[in-house]
């Protein structure tokens, strides 16, 4: 006879339908989704440092603008994700300086393996397609943004209370903040490629000297530059070189002969 349950299990709404895509639960399915979505930038972010606030001029309406001081560290790219090894493109960024013997035995093979010096602070960038890949090694700096584009800030925000407890008579319910707080949509004022700085309009969250990750923003049309060439247009290019220099290097051995 069997048992049969008093609650049985009700159909998803979802997908119930004849001729509906099944969603997938894979990283490349997802991967996917966000790409139809146009949601992934096309280029790669940047770490950076909250060197705190000041105010700005508009020279044309007189308007005192407040605006936020990131500064770029050493920005350079330290690894790349593809769609055939990890299922995405993303770009991975390391910024400061970093004694190597203060790395762990794998990290400093890793860093050493790309060919890079030891990087204090590393971060992922998701970008759209391999044109947003960059080559490793190759350094970001503040110049990679443009004065009135817009960006996105991600940077954990001040934590409240003694650390490990709230001290009696401290008129709060306990602990609180320290999660990541994202910042869209702020302008772009004015960068300094020699110094490595951003000004940004706005509050960025986070305290003095908290990392800040900046990246296009989502919710804006995205920047007009030129994206720069990609590791194998970089790699096709070496290879013309080499073959042209292997190629005028039998001539040259004859003449020295003649």
């Amino acid at each position: 006879m069997g048992i049969k349950a008093h609650t049985p299990p009700k159909t998803n709404r979802f997908n119930n339908r004849k001729n509906m895509p099944v969603l997938g639960a894979t990283q490349r399915a997802a991967f996917e989704r966000l790409i139809k979505a146009d949601v992934l930038p096309l280029r790669t972010g940047a770490l950076a440092i909250k060197r705190g606030m000041t105010a700005v001029y508009n020279p044309e309406s007189g308007e005192r603008i407040p605006c936020t001081v990131l500064q770029l560290e050493q920005n350079q790219v330290v690894h790349l994700k593809t769609m055939r090894t990890h299922g995405y493109f993303a770009v991975c960024i390391g910024a400061g300086e970093q004694n190597p013997k203060n790395v762990t035995k794998p990290q400093l093979g890793h860093f050493s393996l790309q060919g890079v010096s030891p990087k204090r602070h590393l971060q992922e960038f998701r970008v759209k397609d391999e044109k947003g890949l960059l080559a490793v090694g190759q350094r970001v700096t503040a110049d990679w943004f443009m004065v009135g584009q817009y960006v996105d800030t991600k940077a954990d925000c001040n934590g409240q209370g003694g650390g490990s407890r709230v001290y009696p008579g401290k008129k709060m319910a306990g602990r609180m903040g320290g999660q990541r707080v994202t910042v869209q949509n702020l302008k772009v004022l004015q960068t300094d490629g020699e110094r490595g700085l951003v000004l940004v309009s706005g509050a960025v969250a986070g305290p003095k000297g908290t990392i800040v990750m900046i990246q296009d923003a989502k919710k804006k049309p995205w920047p007009n530059v030129p994206l720069p060439p990609s590791p194998a247009e970089i790699n096709l290019e070496l290879r013309k070189e080499i073959d042209a220099k292997l190629g005028d290097a039998p001539k040259e051995a004859q003449k020295a002969e003649a």
